[in-house]
């Protein structure tokens, strides 16, 4: 049945009679407005049915989201490696470069020692064979 203003009108006349205008006022203004009819169970049942495909598209967008956290986790893992891959191969290097140079500096100071004493000896006996001439000729 459908209700028309004169309706609402004497509805709204009764009521303020029993409920007072403020009450009725309040009431009306939970009440749809006229020309809208009140949900049904249909509407409701509609309404239940939309949030659960809405839930659904939101389980499946969460399950993207975690197949993407798995592939990140995944680039993270990879990073991780190479990282470690890059610092080891640093290492060795650094470790073959110190050597090398340990290698060229023993070397460069047995070389100098050599010569220092070899210089030395060769000064030593050349000062001891001049202090033997000069001892014979005085």
């Amino acid at each position: 049945m459908a209700i028309d203003e004169r309706r609402r009108s004497e509805l709204y006349e009764g009521l303020v009679a029993v409920l007072g205008p403020e009450a009725t006022a309040t009431m009306y203004e939970l009440l749809p407005s006229p020309g809208r009819e009140p949900a049904t169970r249909a509407d409701l049942r509609e309404f239940d049915q939309r949030f659960t495909d809405i839930d659904q598209r939101f389980a499946e967008i969460d399950h993207r989201f975690e197949l993407v956290d798995q592939r990140f986790d995944h680039v993270d893992e990879r990073f991780d490696h190479l990282e470690q891959r890059i610092d080891d191969r640093i290492d060795g290097l650094r470790s073959e470069l110190l050597a090398a140079f340990r290698g060229e500096l023993v070397t460069a100071v047995s070389g100098q020692t050599r010569a220092v004493i070899i210089a030395t000896a060769t000064a030593t006996f050349g000062i001891g064979g001049l202090a033997v001439t000069l001892a014979q000729l005085l």
